[in-house]
């Protein structure tokens, strides 16, 4: 199971122990805390014998995941379409949604607007991308 391996790192240097005195405070085996604190993995028995050692609750060595908001921009691209009553045609609707995708654009949603007859003339791709900061 996941575990906070930076609250163990931490307890344990305000302890001012050693990997290998934690080891020998916990009764766990000395390669047992280097993997917990370097892939933050645990069992249970691993679990509540380090939370024994640092006098705390067992869940409060729980791996708790922060969410992280992400920023988004946006483009659009227009893709000649023609359709309706009495026009014949499309574009090469694959080849422009996958040139358009370069350079970490996603696709999102395609829009067709339409008039009052409903035909249109072209097609409005949406692509989006992570902001990096």
């Amino acid at each position: 199971m996941k575990v906070n391996a930076e609250l163990i790192f931490k307890l344990r240097n305000d302890n001012s122990w050693s990997q290998e005195e934690l080891s020998i405070a916990s009764g766990l085996n000395l390669r047992t805390i280097q993997r917990i604190e370097k892939e933050a993995t645990i069992s249970l028995q691993s679990k509540k014998a380090l939370a024994a050692v640092f006098d705390i609750d067992i869940h409060d060595l729980d791996f708790k995941e922060t969410q992280v908001m992400k920023n988004f921009e946006y483009k659009t691209v227009s893709i000649s379409f023609n359709h309706g009553w009495f026009k014949k045609g499309t574009a090469n609707v694959d080849s422009a949604l996958n040139e358009a995708a370069i350079n970490g654009w996603r696709y999102k949603q395609i829009i067709m607007p339409t008039d009052s007859a409903g035909s249109t003339e072209k097609m409005i791709a949406i692509y989006e991308r992570e902001l990096l900061e």
